[in-house]
């Protein structure tokens, strides 16, 4: 894999940084992984900071708090947000103005870790979080599942049943006709739903190394196309724990619901440093 310049590239687009400056919030993985592993008055390195997204809550737990990115126009959104907090542009895989054993905690949210390319960079942005987290530390972040092929048709046969129980005005025929026509009905729209938001996944990874090893690349649409590193939890796991690091928690994207190895887009994951 050689080097990809062009996802810095997409990152300082204008309209992306509009974009990732426009968030403004964390997820219930996050949430959970923050609340069970930060505590209060730690030093905190934000990694791929982005537009500020989770400067908000980080920097009030921190006593110490330093968000950087390797995109200069995201750094400067982040400075007019948060006027008083410390920004730096930096590449997550150089953190050399950083001190040994400098931070409690190292968190690279929204996948940033998937975006450095090629492998080396990866390797060593992992082995730079090692360098300066203090021994018990705490690395959050997120990855790519390239197995996520399937969508959740997100329907509710207690919403048809209510439906269904409006028209048959109390006919217990009419209401299991009509429950019958609108359950053939939603799972029909489903299904086309499934098969039109499966079909582009599968043509992006089938094909790929990634899909059958459980690591590799893919090329992801989003603003445009990005070069996409991507790894089932096994190798994640496999990878990091290389680097001195023990595993604390691996949660999926949309937790609390529980993970599912063909349709968890990416998933979450706290390490402690030995």
């Amino acid at each position: 894999m050689t080097e990809h310049p062009s996802n810095l590239s997409v990152y300082r687009a204008p309209e992306v940084v509009a974009h990732y400056a426009g968030l403004n919030y964390v997820t219930a993985c996050e949430q959970l992984l923050f609340a069970t592993y930060l505590r209060a008055g730690i030093r905190i390195l934000d990694l791929g900071v982005g537009g500020g997204r989770t400067t908000a809550i980080l920097s009030q737990l921190a006593s110490y708090y330093v968000g950087v990115d390797y995109a200069q126009e995201m750094v400067d959104v982040c400075r007019q947000k948060f006027p008083n907090q410390q920004f730096e542009v930096t590449d997550a895989s150089d953190l050399s103005s950083f001190a040994d054993i400098s931070f409690d905690a190292v968190v690279f949210s929204f996948n940033g870790l998937d975006y450095l390319v090629p492998d080396e960079k990866r390797r060593f942005c992992l082995r730079e979080c090692h360098r300066v987290l203090k021994r018990g530390g705490v690395l959050i972040f997120s990855s790519h599942n390239p197995r996520a092929l399937l969508v959740d048709t997100g329907w509710s046969c207690g919403h048809l049943r209510d439906i269904a129980g409006r028209i048959a005005g109390g006919n217990a025929l009419t209401f299991y006709l009509v429950l019958g026509a609108l359950t053939c009905t939603r799972v029909g729209l489903s299904a086309a739903r499934t098969l039109r938001a499966v079909a582009p996944r599968a043509v992006r990874r089938l094909p790929t190394t990634a899909f059958w090893r459980g690591e590799g690349y893919f090329l992801d649409p989003s603003h445009g196309g990005l070069l996409t590193h991507c790894a089932v939890p096994d190798c994640v796991i496999a990878e990091v724990t290389q680097f001195s690091f023990t595993l604390l928690r691996v949660l999926p994207e949309d937790y609390p619901r529980r993970s599912r190895a063909w349709s968890t887009r990416w998933y979450y994951f706290a390490f402690s440093k030995l």
